[in-house]
C-alpha cells in the first residue's frame, strides 16, 4: 500500500516515510503498530492519502514538491461510503486491543476520543442518508467552485496543469454525486421544494455565466497573473485551455443536475423539519448528540433556549433604555428602531465594502496585541480578513473561518459576507471579528493544529460543541477584557448571543415540533432583530444542517460553567491564563470530557497548595 502511494505521488519510498513522521516499516505495515500515536496517525494518514482534496486543503505536501494529488478529485461513489462504514469497524477493533493500563494518560484520552468518533460513526449507518448533499448552503455545486478558487494554489505551469486536470475530471466528480443522490431519492428523502429552487437558480446562473466572468476561470487568471514563473504566452495558452474544459466538462456537470433537480421538483414538499423523513425523529435526535455532544432531548433544548431568550432580552433592553431608546412597545419594536438608524452603517458601494475589510482587520490587530493576561497560549499562524466570493454570498453565512495550512503557506481566514450591507451594522462588528478570528475560531483551530505530542486527529477533531462554544464564549471574553466599551457593541455581543439561544428554539422548533420554514423565520426576526436577508437565510441553514445550529449556546453555557466551578473551587489561586491552557491544550473534546478535564485541573491545583 505505502509503495502504492509513493508511486502515486511520484516519491520514493524513504522520502513518504519521512512525510508521515517517521513511521517505521513495521508501523505502517502491521496489523497493529507498537505504538497507539502511530496507530491513529497512520489509519488518519491513509485515508487523507485517500483524499487528493484533503492533502490540497491540509498543504503540507506542496512544501516538499510533491503536487501529483492536485491533479486528482475525490471518488464520490456512494460505494467510498461502504468501505468507509467497513473500515470504521476494523479501526475499532484493532483500537480496542490497546489496554488502557498500557497507555500514559495523554494516550488513554486519544483512545477514548477516538471511540468516541468511531462509535458515532457506527450509530450513524442507518441514518447515512438522511442529508441534503447538494443544497442552497453547501455541496459539491458550490463547494467545487469554493475549493478551487481558494484551496488550489498556482504558482508554476503544472499547477495550473493540475488546475487544468481537475476542470475536466468534475464531470465524473458530479456524476458521482449524483448516484448518492437518486439512493436519497429512492429512499424518500427529497429536499424541501425551497431547496431545490434555490439550488436551481444558483447553478442556472453559474452556466448562464461567461466562461471568462466564471470564478473557475478568474482564479486561474489571477492566481497566474501573481505567479513569477509563468510567462504570459503560457498564461494565454493555459486561460484557454482552462475557457475549453469549463465549456467541455463544467458545465455539462451543472448540467446533469440542472436536469435532475428539474425532474424531482413536483416531487417536493414545503415541509422542512427532519420530522417529515422516515425515521426522522431519530435522525434528529442522534444530530443533535453529535453536535452538542450531550444526551439532551429536542425538548430540553428548546426549554433552554426560552429560558435564554428571555434573559438575554431583558439586558438588551436595560442598555437601550439608558442610550434614550423607548423600550415600552417591548423587543421587537426597539431593537427594529436602533437598527434603523443610519449611523450604524457602511455605504452601500465598493468603498464601503473595503472599509468594512480593513476595519475588520483593524479590531483583529488590536485585541491580539491586547491578550497577554489572558492566555499563555498563542497560535504561530497569522490571519486575514477576505471576502466571501460574491457569486454565493447570496445564500451564504454572515461569516466563517477557514483554516490556515499546516505548513504555514496558507494563514487563517475570516471570510466576511458583504452582500447586504446592512447585515453588517457597525456595533456587530467586534463581536464577529471576536467570533470567527482572535480569540475565538482562529485561536482555537491554529492552536489545536500546532499541538505537538498528539495524533494528528486530535487536532482537527469535529466537536462542533466544543469549538463553536469556544468561540462564543470568547465574544464574551472580549468584552469581559473591556475590548467592548461602546455600550452598543455590548448590544452588538449580546445580540450575538441572543441569536444563538433563538437557534435552540428555531432548530428543535423546526425539527421536532413541525415548525414551518414561514414560522421560524417569523420568531427569528421578531426576537432578534436580524436584517430579513440574515434571518431567511439563518433559518435555511438550520433545515439542511439538523442540530448543528444548537451546538453553540450549548458548549458556551458548558464552558462558562466550568470556569465559574473553577473560580468558586480555587479562589485566589485561579489563574484565567492557566483555564484556557486547559481548554484549549488538548484540542477538541466532546463537553463531558472537558469537564473532567477542568476537575482534574481543580484538584491538581489544590494539591500544590
Amino acid at each position: 500500500m505505502i509503495k502504492k502511494i509513493a508511486k502515486w505521488l511520484g516519491i520514493t519510498l524513504l522520502t513518504l516515510l519521512l512525510i508521515i513522521g517517521g513511521l517505521a516499516s513495521h508501523e505502517w505495515y502491521a496489523k497493529k503498530p507498537f505504538s497507539l500515536r502511530a496507530f491513529l496517525d497512520r489509519t488518519l494518514i491513509k485515508m487523507a492519502f485517500d483524499s487528493p482534496e484533503t492533502l490540497t486543503s491540509l498543504g503540507f505536501l506542496e512544501s516538499l514538491g510533491i503536487t501529483g494529488h492536485n491533479a486528482e478529485l475525490d471518488d464520490d461513489r456512494p460505494e467510498k461510503a461502504d468501505e468507509m462504514f467497513a473500515k470504521v469497524k476494523e479501526i475499532k477493533a484493532t483500537l480496542l486491543t490497546y489496554n488502557d493500563e498500557d497507555l500514559d494518560e495523554s494516550e488513554r484520552l486519544s483512545k477514548e476520543i477516538a471511540l468516541y468518533l468511531l462509535d458515532f460513526a457506527e450509530q450513524s449507518e442507518p441514518y447515512r442518508f438522511h442529508n441534503y448533499p447538494v443544497n442552497q448552503l453547501f455541496g459539491v455545486q458550490n463547494g467545487y467552485p469554493s475549493f478551487m478558487e481558494a484551496q488550489h494554489q498556482v504558482h508554476t505551469v503544472e499547477d495550473a496543469e493540475n488546475y487544468l486536470s481537475r476542470l475536466e475530471k468534475v464531470k465524473v466528480k458530479f456524476a458521482q454525486n449524483l448516484e448518492g443522490l437518486k439512493l436519497r431519492e429512492e429512499k424518500g428523502i427529497i429536499p424541501p421544494r425551497f431547496v431545490i429552487d434555490r439550488v436551481l437558480t444558483e447553478m442556472n446562473d453559474f452556466v448562464a455565466t461567461p466562461i471568462k466572468e466564471n470564478i473557475l476561470y478568474t482564479s486561474l487568471q489571477t492566481k497566474m497573473a501573481e505567479a513569477e514563473d509563468i510567462s504570459e504566452e503560457e498564461q494565454q495558452q493555459l486561460l484557454a485551455g482552462a475557457a475549453a474544459n469549463i465549456k467541455n466538462y463544467v458545465h455539462p456537470a451543472y448540467q446533469l443536475f440542472i436536469n435532475y433537480f428539474e425532474s424531482i421538483k413536483d416531487k417536493a414538499t414545503n415541509d422542512d423539519g427532519f420530522w417529515r423523513l422516515p425515521q426522522g425523529d431519530k435522525a434528529y435526535q442522534l444530530s443533535l448528540k453529535f453536535f452538542t455532544t450531550t444526551d439532551y432531548s429536542a425538548d430540553e433544548i428548546h426549554q433552554i433556549g426560552l429560558q435564554e431568550v428571555d434573559r438575554i432580552q431583558a439586558e438588551i433592553l436595560t442598555i437601550l433604555n439608558k442610550q434614550g431608546f423607548d423600550t415600552s412597545q417591548g423587543f421587537s419594536a426597539a431593537i427594529e428602531k436602533m437598527a434603523d438608524d443610519e449611523r450604524f452603517y457602511y455605504p452601500d458601494n465598493d468603498e464601503g465594502r473595503a472599509q468594512i475589510l480593513k476595519d475588520y482587520q483593524t479590531i483583529l490587530d488590536e485585541i491580539n496585541a491586547g491578550l497577554d493576561s489572558a492566555f499563555n497560549i498563542r497560535p504561530k499562524a497569522g490571519m486575514e480578513v477576505v471576502r466571501i466570493p460574491e457569486f454565493k454570498e447570496k445564500t451564504a453565512p454572515g461569516a466563517y473561518y477557514q483554516q490556515p495550512a499546516i505548513d504555514g503557506s496558507r494563514p487563517g481566514r475570516f471570510f466576511a459576507n458583504l452582500y447586504d450591507i446592512k447585515a453588517t451594522p457597525k456595533y456587530a462588528m467586534r463581536t464577529l471579528a471576536y467570533h470567527e478570528g482572535i480569540p475565538g475560531h482562529h485561536f482555537q483551530i491554529a492552536v489545536a493544529m500546532e499541538l505537538e505530542g498528539i495524533p494528528f486527529f486530535r487536532r482537527m477533531s469535529p466537536f462542533t460543541a466544543y469549538t463553536e462554544g469556544w468561540a462564543l464564549y470568547a465574544e464574551r471574553l472580549a468584552w469581559e477584557l473591556g475590548f467592548e466599551q461602546d455600550p452598543f457593541d455590548n448590544i452588538g455581543r449580546l445580540q450575538a448571543e441572543l441569536f444563538r439561544a433563538v437557534r435552540l428554539v428555531v432548530d428543535t422548533g423546526i425539527h421536532a415540533k413541525r415548525w414551518t420554514r414561514e414560522q421560524a423565520i417569523d420568531y427569528m426576526k421578531t426576537n432578534t432583530g436580524m436584517a430579513e436577508s440574515d434571518v431567511t437565510a439563518e433559518i435555511e441553514r438550520y433545515i439542511v444542517m439538523p442540530g448543528q445550529a444548537t451546538s453553540y449556546k450549548i458548549g458556551m453555557m458548558k464552558i462558562l460553567e466550568l470556569r465559574e466551578k473553577a473560580k468558586k473551587a480555587l479562589g485566589d489561586k485561579f489563574d484565567l491564563r492557566d483555564f484556557h491552557d486547559v481548554v484549549l491544550k488538548n484540542g477538541a473534546v466532546p463537553l463531558a470530557i472537558l469537564e473532567r478535564l477542568v476537575n482534574r485541573y481543580i484538584s491538581d491545583t489544590l494539591a500544590k497548595s
